[in-house]
């Protein structure tokens, strides 16, 4: 499990564990919260080509799918 608290998501830098497409390196680029500070939307980008995309934040602590920094 990867450590991770939400205030710290914003601009922090994702390793993917298993590469699609040749995008491994993404960071958090916006983080949506709603009036409970709730996380709504994690958007991340792809440092390679700079294609954007919509996950669940939670899914960046499952250290089988994502790894925290750019390896």
């Amino acid at each position: 499990m990867n450590p991770l608290h939400p205030k710290k998501l914003l601009h922090s830098k994702w390793t993917k564990v298993n590469v699609t497409q040749k995008l491994k390196h993404f960071s958090v680029i916006k983080v949506s919260k709603d009036e409970d500070q709730n996380v709504t939307e994690c958007i991340i980008r792809a440092e390679m080509n700079a294609q954007e995309f919509s996950i669940n934040w939670r899914d960046l602590k499952d250290n089988r799918q994502w790894l925290q920094g750019w390896k």
